[in-house]
């Protein structure tokens, strides 16, 4: 008999939150990652280097025989909602996460151990887009080669390493140096995507791509909505930060009713989104129930960050609508999270199957 979870933070918890959010407003203050948009290098890796490399948190979900720190999701997840609070450009989500997921599935203790000691950053090669159990693109397995496109990976610009799925079922770790990586325009400017060309590219195999896939997309998925939850709250605080000193008829703008009636029901959401994102975590870190802790969580967290974002643009008024202010990077990204590893209205669908509720 499973006990109830404590979903509340411990102090270790804490304490890592209060080392990150450090980390991150000495590398990534708003006007340094609206200038790095603009550049032709997205990635912060002075910031990820920082990251990953100074604090190990790369390999937060790597066993410590293997360099790792042998962590759990929940402290993942942390880490993710300070990095969702300032959307920071670093290929942690996609590298230390979903990467990192499908390798422990495969059991490649070499490239774990790489990704743990921060020399090596990983793209599983899948559309953002894919949903745990849904279908993706495979490439083509030939004569000991790979040969195909695919589209819409995030973060492949970063990668050193690309694992690559392929059509006879297996899951296939490719040297970036052997592919083409070819940037695409992408909503969120802080988690860019591209386009992947094999053309003859040697592959070493993992393992079978399924299990591997399914457990990374799931993770993913669920931690993903921590992203969403640090989003939220930066959002929201910044709006009533702004309400409170913008001022109309000489008196604070925050003390007109409607918009506190506003801010109330949104903070509301953001606390329970802040209960369906500790409960997804929980689930991944005990293998309890998770796929029903991370489709509810993803049902509820896109909606949130989306709604947080928009409110926090028109209740900023025209500063809000200026590129100089980053509240467009938080709308951007928490747009782009409503699409990946599947939207709400695919997790519900998966939630409904769970637990028996289908449509009539």
């Amino acid at each position: 008999m499973s006990t109830q979870p404590d979903l509340l933070y411990s102090e270790e918890e804490e304490a890592l939150r209060a080392a990150v959010r450090d980390l991150l407003a000495d590398h990534c203050d708003a006007p340094g990652v609206i200038a790095r948009t603009e550049s032709d290098a997205p990635h912060d890796i002075a910031a990820w280097k920082a990251l990953a490399g100074t604090m190990g948190l790369a390999g937060l979900l790597i066993p410590e025989e293997l360099g790792g720190q042998g962590a759990t999701h929940r402290e993942a997840a942390v880490v993710l909602e300070e990095l969702g609070r300032a959307v920071a450009p670093v290929p942690y989500l996609t590298s230390a996460v979903v990467a990192t997921e499908a390798l422990l599935e495969c059991g490649d203790d070499e490239l774990l151990g790489r990704l743990a000691s921060a020399t090596t950053v990983a793209a599983l090669a899948l559309s953002l887009n894919t949903a745990a159990g849904g279908a993706y693109k495979v490439v083509r397995h030939e004569d000991g080669a790979l040969h195909g496109e695919l589209t819409g990976i995030a973060d492949a610009v970063a990668a050193d390493v690309l694992l690559v799925p392929a059509d006879d079922g297996g899951l296939y770790a490719v040297d970036a140096d052997a592919v083409t990586v070819t940037p695409r325009p992408s909503l969120d400017l802080t988690r860019p995507v591209a386009t992947v060309t094999l053309d003859g590219a040697p592959g070493r195999l993992l393992g079978d791509a399924e299990p591997a896939v399914r457990r990374a997309l799931r993770a993913g998925a669920g931690l993903l909505a921590s992203e969403q939850l640090g989003l939220a709250e930066w959002t929201l605080t910044e709006t009533v930060r702004y309400l409170k000193e913008r001022k109309q008829f000489n008196r604070p703008v925050g003390g007109f009713q409607a918009l506190k009636h506003r801010l109330a029901q949104l903070w509301l959401e953001v606390v329970n989104l802040r209960a369906a994102a500790r409960a997804a975590a929980d689930a991944l870190a005990t293998v309890e129930d998770t796929d029903v802790a991370v489709a509810v969580a993803q049902s509820y967290a896109a909606p949130v960050a989306v709604r947080a974002a928009e409110e926090a643009l028109q209740l900023h008024g025209g500063i809000g609508m200026t590129w100089e202010h980053p509240v467009h990077l938080y709308l951007k990204r928490a747009k782009a999270d409503s699409l990946a590893y599947g939207t709400a209205g695919t997790h519900r669908e998966a939630l409904a199957e769970l637990v028996d509720l289908r449509a009539p």
